[in-house]
């Protein structure tokens, strides 16, 4: 299913596309054994390939050796552990989208835009403009790609409530988008809990199996992390949570061909005495995870200043940009 949605979401026909191969086809699953799988997750043949005989044998309550034996067979359907060449890697490559934020030099300091099949963290204190940022893609991504857009729908899950829908109007009317049809193309979750947060993760894996999803927002990433697990001791398991969190946004944006924009908290530090004693939440864990990570500062009203601190191909660099009434602007 994956390799379908894939072509589906990259703008592209897909050079040929093979039939998909439901679970219940695997040798030694039943309706029974799959419908366990997809409860616990394993909806296509990829995420059973790289699974583990432990994990498998578990949602599905089945021996290990059965486990191991689907795994197998799903990872020879899916080919998964094949090379390819740089050259086939860059081309596909190529397929990648970028949606604007409506500020030139806000996208120019993000290569073009934010990228697909990628993260981008935005981080920074209260007022910064993280969230109105990711208001501003939310509507973007709507637009035909010749006006900075994929023309596609949009998840948005929302952990802190501040998400409004008088911005988005705001916003849509500026760029010349029908309001109420730019609303209904923004699919909303509140997360209660940092479980619930993952858990809509994969709720946004179904929808995007029927709708064209090409962006997945989680306002803020660390909140509920932050709140639930509290001191050193839980620290541990608080990184691998969110380790695994950031996995499945990074595996939905590879799937579907969709960009992942986060929010993120940031901490004082004070032990720092010059510069900026602030950094984000989630330390090395979203560090490695994010692909492009943007810390944002207040200026001069209603100017933002953006600075990329991490980037796999681009340097390092600063942005100003505006907060107006209509939205991002330069």
């Amino acid at each position: 299913m994956a390799q379908k949605a894939a072509g589906r979401g990259s703008g592209s026909e897909p050079e040929e596309e093979s039939r998909e191969v439901a679970l219940e086809e695997l040798s030694g699953v039943g309706s029974t054994t799959a419908d366990k799988l997809r409860e616990a997750g394993f909806t296509d043949l990829m995420e059973l390939a790289v699974a583990s005989p432990g994990a498998v044998a578990e949602a599905a309550e089945i021996g290990t050796a059965l486990a191991q034996k689907i795994i197998g067979e799903a990872r020879r359907l899916a080919d998964v552990g094949s090379f390819e060449s740089g050259t086939i890697l860059l081309e596909r490559r190529k397929k990648l989208g970028r949606i604007s934020t409506n500020a030139k030099s806000l996208d120019e300091l993000l290569g073009g835009g934010i990228e697909t099949m990628a993260i981008t963290e935005f981080a920074g204190e209260f007022g910064t403009g993280k969230t109105q940022v990711a208001h501003q893609a939310a509507v973007e991504v709507q637009l035909p790609a010749s006006e900075g857009g994929l023309e596609g729908e949009v998840v948005y899950i929302d952990t802190e409530s501040t998400f409004r829908p008088e911005r988005i109007v705001d916003m849509a009317k500026a760029i010349g988008l029908d309001p109420e049809l730019a609303l209904t193309r923004i699919h909303i979750a509140r997360a209660f809990n940092s479980n619930h947060q993952m858990l809509l993760v994969a709720k946004a894996q179904e929808l995007a199996r029927e709708k064209p999803i090409r962006l997945i927002v989680v306002d803020s990433l660390t909140a509920h992390f932050r709140s639930e697990y509290v001191g050193r001791a839980e620290l541990a398991p608080r990184q691998q949570q969110l380790n695994r969190h950031l996995h499945e946004l990074l595996k939905f944006g590879d799937t579907y061909n969709a960009a992942v924009i986060v929010t993120n908290q940031v901490s004082s530090r004070p032990d720092v005495l010059f510069g900026d004693p602030t950094r984000p939440i989630g330390g090395n864990i979203v560090a490695h995870a994010a692909t492009y990570r943007i810390y944002l500062r207040k200026s001069k009203p209603p100017k933002r200043i953006a600075r990329l601190i991490d980037s796999p191909n681009l340097p390092e660099g600063e942005a100003v940009f505006s907060l107006t009434g209509e939205g991002v602007r330069d």
